[in-house]
C-alpha cells in the first residue's frame, strides 16, 4: 500500500496565524527554547540565529533523500565541514602553557618513589594496629670505630735488573725469567741491560713476556773490562738514580732460578734484605749454601765454604741481596755522610764484587734484614749450567738471532 506525504505549499508557510500563533507545534523544542525566554520578543535576531543554526544542524545530521530516493550531496559536505572547523577551533585552543612543556621532565630513567618508613611505622602506631618488627642485621652498619682502617696501602715496586749478553742459550734463560717475573703481582719493573747496541730480537722477547720493562744499552768500552756485566749494573743504577725510581732493586742475572716467593718476600726489605742462596759448585759435583745465619730477621752469622773467601765481609751472591732505591738518591734519608754514588767497582778481586758493594749501603750486620723468617728457605738457586762448549751453526748472526738448533747426532 503506497502512502503519500503531502508537502506544505509556499502560501501554507507564509500564512500569519492570529493570536500569536506560531508555525511550530507547540511541543517543539525551538518553540520552548523561543517562548520560555521570551526571545521573539526581546531578542529577534538570536532568534533567526538559533533557527538557522538548527536548521543546519538537521541538514548534516538527519538523513534526507530526493525524490529518487539517493543521499543528498549536500549532508557529506556539511559534515566535512563540521569537522574541519571543529578541527580548526580545537588547533587553536590553548590546553596547556609552554613554560611547563621546558620545565616538565622527559627523561626515561624509573625513579622508585621514596617511602618514609618512620611515618609510615608512626600512622600505623596511631591507629592502634599490632605492627610485630624484627631486626635484620646484613652487617652493614656505620661504625664510627672503622672509619679510616680502610685506607689502601699500595705495595712496593720491585726494580729488577738484568744484564743479558748475545750467546746461545740467551733466549731460553730471557723467556724463563719473564716467564718468572710474570707471576709476579704488579708493580713491577724489568730493566734489561745489553752492551754496545739493543738487540731487536731481545726486545722481541721482552715485548711477549708481557712485563714491565725498559731495554737499556751499556755504551761503555768493554776491551779493558774484567766483568761486563759491572758496567751493564752501573747503567741500570744510573738510570735509576737519574729518573729517581722508588722500589726494591734486585739483581736477577738470567741464568739463575727464582721462586715466586722470594719477590714477594722482597716487598717487606726497608733497607736492604738479605737471604741465602743455593750454589752449584763449578765440578758440579757439590751443592753450598752461601749467604747468611739469622735469628728470626737478624743476620748473626755466615755461611761459606771456600777458603779464599774467608776474608770478605759479608759472604753473600749477587743474587742474594735487594735493596731500597732510595739509598741511590735520597741521601738525607738514610744519613749518608759521602754523596758520592754507589756503584759496583770493577777493578776489585774477584769474589769481592758483592761485598764491596754492600759496604757502600750499611755500616754491618745490624742494619741488613734477613728473609724470609730465620733465613730457613732457599728461594733462588744459581746452578752454573752455562753451556760453554756450545758454538753457533755456520752463518750464525749474533745481533739477530738468539736461539740455537742443533743437530741430533
Amino acid at each position: 500500500m503506497a502512502s503519500i506525504r503531502r508537502t506544505l505549499s509556499p502560501a501554507y508557510r507564509d500564512r500569519t496565524y492570529q493570536n500569536g500563533g506560531s508555525p511550530f507545534p507547540v511541543d517543539s523544542p525551538s518553540q520552548k527554547l523561543l517562548s520560555g525566554a521570551n526571545y521573539s520578543s526581546h531578542w529577534p535576531s538570536l532568534a533567526v540565529l538559533v533557527i538557522g543554526f538548527r536548521r543546519f544542524l538537521e541538514g548534516i545530521f538527519l538523513q534526507r533523500y530526493s525524490r529518487k530516493g539517493h543521499r543528498a550531496w549536500k549532508q557529506s559536505f556539511y559534515r566535512c565541514l563540521l569537522c574541519f572547523l571543529l578541527g580548526f577551533l580545537l588547533g587553536f585552543t590553548p590546553f596547556g602553557s609552554i613554560d611547563d612543556i621546558k620545565h616538565r621532565d622527559f627523561s626515561f630513567e624509573i625513579k622508585p618513589s621514596q617511602v618514609n618508613v618512620q611515618q609510615d611505622l608512626s600512622g600505623l602506631v596511631k591507629r592502634g594496629k599490632n605492627v610485630v618488627m624484627e631486626t635484620v642485621n646484613l652487617g652493614l652498619e656505620n661504625k664510627p670505630e672503622m672509619e679510616g682502617s680502610y685506607d689502601f696501602i699500595p705495595q712496593k715496586q720491585l726494580i729488577v735488573v738484568t744484564p743479558t749478553y748475545n750467546r746461545a742459550l740467551q733466549a731460553f734463560y730471557l723467556t724463563r725469567l719473564g716467564q718468572t717475573l710474570r707471576l709476579v703481582p704488579p708493580p713491577l719493573l724489568w730493566i734489561v741491560v745489553e752492551m754496545n747496541s739493543a738487540s731487536m730480537d731481545t726486545a722481541d722477547i721482552l715485548r711477549k713476556t708481557g712485563v714491565m720493562y725498559r731495554h737499556l744499552v751499556c755504551a761503555r768500552n768493554s776491551t779493558n773490562v774484567k766483568d761486563r756485566g759491572v758496567q751493564q749494573r752501573n747503567t741500570a743504577l744510573e738510570h735509576i738514580e737519574h729518573h729517581n725510581l722508588d722500589g726494591i732493586v734486585y739483581f736477577a742475572d738470567d741464568d739463575n732460578i727464582y721462586s715466586i716467593e722470594l719477590f714477594e718476600s722482597m716487598r717487606e726489605i726497608r733497607r736492604c734484605g738479605i737471604w741465602p742462596v743455593a750454589m752449584l759448585a763449578q765440578s758440579k759435583n757439590k751443592a753450598i749454601l752461601e749467604g747468611p745465619v739469622c735469628n728470626g730477621s737478624q743476620v748473626i752469622g755466615w755461611h761459606t765454604n771456600e777458603k779464599s773467601k774467608k776474608l770478605r765481609r759479608f759472604h753473600v751472591d749477587m743474587s742474594g741481596f735487594a735493596f731500597n732505591s732510595t739509598i741511590l738518591w735520597d741521601h738525607k734519608r738514610w744519613h749518608r755522610s759521602t754523596s758520592d754514588p754507589i756503584r759496583q767497582l770493577d777493578r776489585v778481586k774477584e769474589g769481592f764484587q758483592e761485598t764491596k758493594f754492600i759496604e757502600q749501603m750499611v755500616e754491618d750486620e745490624s742494619q741488613m734484614e734477613g728473609i724470609p723468617h730465620g733465613c730457613s728457605r732457599i728461594m733462588n738457586w744459581h746452578l752454573h749450567l752455562e753451556a760453554r762448549g756450545l758454538v753457533h751453526p755456520k752463518g750464525w748472526l749474533l745481533q739477530k738471532n738468539l736461539d740455537v738448533v742443533l743437530p741430533l747426532e
